[in-house]
């Protein structure tokens, strides 16, 4: 009988049958809270007051599902806290002025720069100036060598027109004397002195006949005084001019023979002559030449 109380006692409560405890125990807490709040506030009116209380069961109880705590609310965004103004800027301190060592290089440098940019400008202007120049003497001389082109031009075209001119003016000339010397001709036949053998056009010989030389020669040598020697027998020439009746009028010596008496021996005895023959035609010629040897 006792170990069947006890099995009783330590055995879970049968299925089904668990409710029953279950609310028993949640009344006997409720209780315990109730009078737990009461002694708190009755600690608060009069002394304190100790009260025990034991609670025990034979029966084995189950203990309550354990109550589920529902999730936490999500965290609320904190807000963001207001901007603080900012400071007001402190004025920053003028900048140190410059020193006269800045101030003595800011001038240098500034007058070495105007410096440059003057003589890039200047040498700019003088390679204009030589740019210019170059093209001006380019110029002049293109210039110049049309000039003397057209110089050269002119003078060949004046040359050629004066070529023309003295070519017009000599056949003009020829023609002019063809004319001439046929009016001579057809007018100088009647009273022509020419033998039936002769082929000229004149009206009457102009020159000695083939004889008249030595006619001369025959007249001449009489006179001739010459008693040295003369090697090689050489002649001289003499240019006699003379009257139409035949006096020598002038005479010349034209060629030398080499020997300087054999030439004075000729002229003397030209001048001793005086005068020449008449040819066969009655005439004497006006200028003869006359040519004598030593040894002739």
């Amino acid at each position: 009988m006792q170990s069947t109380a006890d099995h009783l006692d330590l055995a879970p409560p049968p299925s089904g049958r668990w409710l029953g405890p279950m609310g028993l125990a949640l009344v006997v807490h409720g209780l315990l809270v109730i009078a737990l709040t009461l002694g708190v506030q009755w600690q608060h009116d009069t002394e304190p007051v100790s009260v025990e209380a034991e609670l025990w069961s034979r029966l084995p109880q189950q203990a309550a599902p354990r109550a589920v705590e529902p999730p936490p609310p999500p965290p609320q965004p904190t807000p963001a806290p207001a901007p603080k103004p900012a400071p007001a800027p402190t004025p920053a301190p003028p900048p140190p002025g410059p020193t006269q060592a800045e101030i003595a290089t800011a001038q240098a440098k500034k007058k070495a720069e105007a410096e440059k940019k003057e003589r890039e400008e200047e040498a700019k202007k003088i390679a204009a100036d030589k740019k210019a120049a170059e093209k001006a003497a380019a110029e002049k001389k293109i210039a110049a060598e049309k000039a003397a082109d057209e110089k050269e031009r002119q003078q060949k075209l004046a040359a050629e027109k004066r070529e023309q001119a003295r070519k017009e003016a000599a056949e003009e000339k020829r023609l002019a004397q063809i004319r001439e010397d046929q009016i001579k001709r057809m007018m100088g036949q009647a009273g022509a002195t020419g033998g039936p053998q002769s082929t000229g056009t004149a009206q009457q010989s102009s020159g000695p006949t083939p004889g008249y030389g030595a006619k001369v020669a025959a007249r001449i040598k009489p006179n001739v005084v010459f008693t040295d020697v003369a090697p090689g027998n050489p002649r001289a020439e003499v240019e006699v001019r003379t009257a139409p009746d035949g006096t020598i009028t002038s005479r010349k010596l034209t060629k030398s023979s080499g020997n300087a008496a054999w030439d004075e021996a000729v002229l003397r005895a030209i001048d001793r002559t005086n005068s020449l023959p008449r040819d066969t035609d009655g005439r004497v010629p006006s200028s003869l030449v006359i040519g004598l040897r030593p040894l002739d």
